[in-house]
């Protein structure tokens, strides 16, 4: 029989590479760093294979530690569940979920709701970060962002292929008709999103303009200008301007007649929306749950009726 290294070794190992210090992985053991560092060394030597490069006061993943650090997280989570179910504890599932900070803001947050009542107690951390995130670093069981390009190295799969609506107040609408109104919203306020570097393939009013065969001019170039998704989508139902706006984000506020879709052209979103799952949290059954809760509600918004429909109920 092949010989274990220990398991108390190897759970200073997780902690560590897991929480990236020493000293972190010893607060959550309750053990000194010190006796963190010489549990380490300890099953290098038993397994002959150094887990971390050691350079000053710094410790650095080798290839060896970043295959091992996955399969023990699961395989420790799996054990404290064993665990919790034996001792008959009140057991809370921990979902870290990451999505971009306009759909943190404005979109998940309000539906998170829903899927606790459906699924039962679970700790929730969301957190809006741009693209792209470290799974190595942070704890991210799930993962939506827009386009596959940055995880191509993890589980990651399309689930829906949005479009942008030009969307405004309904005082701002009155008096547009289609087709004659796409060319009319060059003479509104238009409102604008400054994506930043990661979201630069969205569209802009000027790709609106082009695909709807019109030449704004300076037109698609003027205006106000926000940095999310969620705050041009507040500006437009202020009445301030015509907003270019994904479908997920705004078919809530079309359904319930905050914003009206003042022409019909709409204009496909060159990539997916994708979700993204580290190896390490595959066979969570919440996580499981949580994807295909999220699916189901991306596809439902993306595919509003609301926003489908042309022309809208009662114009």
């Amino acid at each position: 029989m092949v010989a274990l290294p220990s398991l108390r070794g190897l759970q200073a190992f997780e902690a560590a590479a897991r929480c990236g210090s020493f000293a972190a992985a010893a607060e959550e053991l309750s053990i000194s760093a010190a006796a963190v560092s010489q549990l380490i060394r300890t099953i290098e030597d038993q397994m002959g294979r150094k887990l971390f490069h050691r350079v000053n006061r710094s410790a650095v993943l080798t290839d060896a530690g970043r295959e091992m650090l996955p399969r023990l997280t699961t395989a420790f989570e799996e054990i404290g569940s064993v665990s919790r179910e034996l001792s008959c504890a009140e057991f809370r599932s921990r979902l870290v979920v990451s999505v971009p900070p306009s759909m943190a803001m404005g979109w998940l947050s309000t539906r998170l709701a829903s899927f606790v009542a459906s699924h039962g107690a679970v700790d929730i951390s969301l957190r809006g970060e741009d693209d792209p995130v470290s799974f190595d670093r942070d704890p991210i069981d799930i993962r939506l962002s827009y386009g596959r390009s940055h995880y191509r190295d993890q589980a990651t799969e399309d689930i829906v292929r949005d479009a942008v609506y030009p969307v405004c107040a309904p005082v701002m609408a009155r008096g547009i008709s289609d087709p004659e109104g796409a060319a009319a919203l060059a003479r509104l306020p238009l409102i604008h999103t400054d994506w930043g570097p990661t979201g630069a393939s969205f569209p802009s009013w000027r790709n609106w303009f082009e695909a709807a065969g019109i030449e704004p001019g300076r037109a698609s170039q003027r205006g106000l200008s926000a940095n999310s998704s969620r705050a041009a989508l507040d500006l437009a139902i202020s009445g301030l301007g015509v907003a270019l706006a994904q479908g997920v984000f705004c078919a809530e506020a079309v359904e319930d007649g905050r914003l009206v879709r003042p022409v019909a052209q709409a204009l496909e979103l060159r990539q997916p929306y994708c979700l993204t799952i580290p190896q390490r949290s595959l066979r969570r059954d919440v996580v499981a749950a949580f994807r295909q809760w999220l699916i189901d509600e991306c596809l439902r918004s993306a595919g509003s009726p609301a926003l489908i429909a042309w022309p809208p109920e009662g114009r």
